[in-house]
C-alpha cells in the first residue's frame, strides 16, 4: 500500500472512532474509564473501624435537601427518599459549618440504621487553622466524631479549588499545611473510625483548572474524590465532566469517591432518566470508583440547570431506583429494614 493511501485510511480510521465516541457522548453514554490504568486497591488496609473499601461494586449515597432545615424535617427527608428506593442509603451526606454541633438528631439517626456519614465540614481561614489557632475546636470535632463509634467519611473543607473560595482556601500551599494540621490532631486524639476524602471539583481537573496542585498527597488522604455537575448549556453527560478527573485519580492507588452529582431539572424527564442510566455505565467501567453520593436538592432561588431534585420527576426517580436496587451499588446487600 502506498503512503498515500496508508495515510488516508489511517485518518479515516481515526475519523470513524471519533464518530463512535461522539455519538456516544451526544446519546448519553460515556467514553469508558477503561483505557485508564486502574489502580490496585487489595493492598489498602483501612483503619480497624473506618469506612471499607467495597470489594466488589460501589456504595451509593446521597443528600436529601429537607423541606425546612430542622432535625425532623432532616430525617423525613432522608427517610422518604429510602422508601422510593426501597432500601437504606450507604453513605447519608450531610454539611457541617466551622462551629456547628455535631452529632445531630439526623446525623445519630443515619448512624443508628446502618448507614455511613459523609461529613463534609467547611472549614475556615487555612492560615489560621495551620497556624493553631482553632486546635481547641478540632480537638473537640475529633473526639466527638470518635465518639460515634461509626465509620465516617471525613470531607474538610471540599471544593477547595472554587475561585469563590480563595480568600478563606489561600494558596495550595496554605490548604495542604491546613489539611495535614487537621489530621494530625485527629490522628493525636486516635480518631480510628474516619475515612479522610479529598474533594475538589471534577471541573478542577479540566483545561485551566488547578484542583491537581491542592492535593496533600499519597500518605494524606484515604479516598480521593470530585464534585461533577454538567453545568449549564447542551447536554453534558456524566462521563464527560468526570473523566479528567478520573484519568488523573488512576495515577493514585485511592478508591475514589463521587462525592456529589447530579442531573439537572433543565433537561427533559426522559434525558435525565437517561443521564442517571449512562452514569451508573461510567462507574461501573471503572473499577476504582468506590462511592456515588447523589445531590437530590432544588436550591432556593436557583435555575433549573442548577437544580437537581429528584422529586415529582417519575422517569428520573425510577432510574435512579433501578441503579440503587442493582447489586453492583449494593455492596453490602441491604434493604430498607437493613
Amino acid at each position: 500500500m502506498s503512503r498515500t493511501r496508508l495515510a488516508v485510511v489511517t485518518a479515516a480510521v481515526a475519523v470513524a472512532i471519533a464518530a463512535v465516541i461522539t455519538v456516544a457522548v451526544v446519546n448519553g453514554g460515556g467514553v469508558s474509564p477503561g483505557s485508564f490504568r486502574t489502580p490496585n486497591l487489595s493492598s489498602i488496609a483501612p483503619s480497624r473501624y473506618g469506612p471499607k473499601i467495597p470489594a466488589h461494586g460501589a456504595y451509593i449515597g446521597a443528600w436529601v435537601r429537607p423541606q425546612l432545615y430542622d432535625q425532623a424535617s432532616q430525617i423525613a427527608g432522608v427517610d422518604a427518599l429510602q422508601s422510593q428506593l426501597g432500601r437504606r442509603l450507604d453513605i447519608v451526606h450531610v454539611y457541617l459549618t466551622w462551629h456547628g454541633a455535631f452529632p445531630t438528631q439526623s446525623d445519630l439517626a443515619a448512624l443508628r440504621q446502618g448507614s455511613m456519614l459523609l461529613l463534609s465540614w467547611t472549614g475556615t481561614d487555612s492560615r489560621a487553622v495551620a497556624s493553631g489557632a482553632d486546635d481547641s475546636l478540632i480537638r473537640q470535632r475529633a473526639r466527638e466524631i470518635k465518639a460515634t463509634g461509626k465509620p465516617v467519611f471525613l470531607e474538610w473543607r471540599w471544593e477547595m479549588d472554587r475561585p469563590n473560595l480563595s480568600g478563606v482556601v489561600g494558596s495550595p500551599a496554605d490548604f495542604i499545611a491546613a489539611w495535614r494540621h487537621v489530621r494530625a490532631i485527629f490522628a493525636q486524639q486516635h480518631v480510628g473510625n474516619v475515612a479522610w476524602v479529598w474533594c475538589p471539583t471534577a471541573k478542577g481537573f479540566q483545561p485551566g483548572g488547578n484542583a491537581a496542585a491542592y492535593y496533600p498527597g499519597n500518605a494524606e488522604v484515604d479516598w480521593i474524590c470530585a464534585d461533577a455537575y454538567p453545568g449549564s448549556g447542551p447536554y453534558q453527560p456524566f462521563a464527560g465532566t468526570v473523566q479528567s478527573f478520573l484519568r488523573w485519580a488512576s495515577h493514585h492507588p485511592k478508591p475514589v469517591m463521587i462525592g456529589e452529582y447530579g442531573v439537572p431539572r433543565s433537561y427533559p424527564p426522559q434525558q435525565r432518566a437517561q443521564w442517571l442510566r449512562a452514569s451508573a455505565q461510567t462507574v461501573q467501567a471503572d473499577p476504582q470508583i468506590k462511592a456515588v453520593v447523589y445531590f437530590d436538592a432544588d436550591p432556593l432561588g436557583s435555575v433549573a440547570s442548577d437544580s437537581f431534585g429528584l422529586a415529582g420527576d417519575t422517569a428520573a426517580l425510577r432510574e435512579f431506583r433501578v441503579i440503587a436496587d442493582s447489586r453492583y451499588f449494593n455492596p453490602s446487600g441491604v434493604r430498607l429494614s437493613g
